[in-house]
């Protein structure tokens, strides 16, 4: 189902050119960790991890707003989760989510809510 939302995603914005930002120009600095709103411990090896998944999502889809979304809100939205399912590593996710938590602090995703009142 995940799979199918990141498609309708991928479809709903079209097949636009390449943006340079999207890709190669983020490095995995400090800045990049805060810009995405992690605010837990910045750990460069979990951080790259994190960001590889959000690398072979784009690399399969192809679609540069699909790696945004991905990384948004330290990796916590249903399109990272979305992106393990497509690169079949949601058998990892619980794994996913430790690494997640380590960096963010507080880890949404873990207790299975949105809670529209929580504003960052």
């Amino acid at each position: 189902m995940r799979v199918l939302a990141i498609a309708l995603v991928v479809c709903i914005l079209g097949t636009s050119a390449v943006d340079s930002l999207v890709m190669g120009s983020r490095p995995l600095s400090k800045r990049s960790f805060f810009d995405i709103q992690c605010k837990g411990v910045y750990d460069k090896g979990i951080f790259a991890k994190l960001d590889r998944v959000c690398d072979d999502c784009f690399n399969l889809y192809r679609e540069p707003q699909l790696h945004s979304l991905c990384r948004s809100k330290c990796f916590t939205t249903s399109y990272f989760v979305g992106c393990l399912d497509a690169l079949t590593l949601s058998d990892d996710e619980e794994q996913y989510q430790r690494l997640i938590t380590t960096i963010n602090a507080h880890n949404p995703l873990l207790e299975n809510s949105d809670n529209p009142e929580t504003h960052g």
